[in-house]
């Protein structure tokens, strides 16, 4: 779905996991000591920048976010995307967080839809072009 020049950097960026290991916490799923899931949540304040500064997320600063939701082809439709949603927003609203923000594509219609049956909304105020033929839409679920 994306151009090579959009891609390429994107997907560096999802590998490195490491870069963001220090402004962001990492929940993984495990089954049968495997990892089938990942998310990276980030608390409130942090900029989370994708390859270009030109395309860095700028939510409220109060607001927590998640990023980079992945599930194992061979674990999806087990819940364990849901789960891993679920657990960042426990974590937010233990920490008295007010929203959670998140960015997705229509080509990720699963992830969309789950969100949406989760309680997200859709904030097109955040939402951003990577490239001519890409629409990165923002969705929200207010905690408070």
């Amino acid at each position: 779905m994306f151009p090579a020049e959009n891609w390429g950097p994107y997907f560096m960026d999802i590998l490195d996991v490491e870069g963001r290991s220090g402004v962001s916490e990492l929940l993984i799923a495990e089954r049968n000591g495997e990892i089938v899931g990942c998310v990276s949540l980030y608390p409130p304040g942090v900029q989370m920048s994708y390859p270009s500064d030109d395309f860095s997320e700028h939510w409220p600063h109060e607001w927590a976010a998640i990023r980079l939701l992945a599930v194992d082809p061979s674990a999806r439709g087990e819940g364990i995307g849901r789960a891993l949603t679920q657990m960042c927003i426990e974590r937010s609203v233990a920490s008295g967080v007010p929203a959670i923000g998140l960015h997705t594509t229509k080509e990720m219609a699963v992830a969309q839809s789950m969100y949406e049956r989760m309680g997200f909304e859709r904030a097109p105020e955040y939402d951003f072009r990577p490239g001519p033929t890409i629409l990165v839409e923002a969705y929200r679920l207010m905690l408070t």
